[in-house]
């Protein structure tokens, strides 16, 4: 695996770590120049403010700090092209919730399709992040709308 796949892997990890840490200025400065979409309908579009109202308008945080889950991320197959300075990512995401009177399980599992590029100083950036949901369980105590 070379150092760019492993910096997108990161980078992908990262993510999830920051959502579930409800770290959202992290979240935000990951995301900032990337355009989100769900199911191709943009939810962001490369801006702090637009990634943090998006976050904050649709994830339910609770007394710890946190939306209480585990995004689990797997099946990562990353394609770089060290040439032009651009990558693509496929993985798979199962994010789990417990709260107290909530017992753990999946809430929702789907697919992620990113695109990455890479900037002046050779640091890797998400440029887009396509959220597809698969899988729908309990999203009540997670998400502030229906899905």
């Amino acid at each position: 695996m070379t150092k760019a796949h492993r910096a997108i892997e990161r980078l992908i990890y990262a993510y999830a770590d920051a959502i579930d840490s409800g770290r959202f200025e992290e979240l935000v400065r990951l995301l900032a120049r990337a355009v989100l979409r769900a199911e191709g309908r943009v939810l962001a579009d490369r801006s702090a403010e637009s990634v943090a109202r998006l976050y904050r308008s649709t994830t339910r945080i609770y007394e710890d700090g946190t939306p209480r889950t585990k995004h689990v991320v797997t099946n990562c197959v990353i394609d770089v092209d060290e040439e032009r300075g651009v990558a693509a990512a496929r993985s798979v995401y199962t994010v789990l919730q417990a709260l107290e009177d909530f017992p753990l399980q999946p809430v929702i599992a789907g697919r992620y399709h990113d695109r990455f590029e890479r900037d002046e100083a050779g640091n890797w950036h998400f440029a887009e992040r396509e959220i597809f949901v698969d899988l729908r369980g309990d999203l009540s105590r997670h998400l502030k709308f229906d899905l």
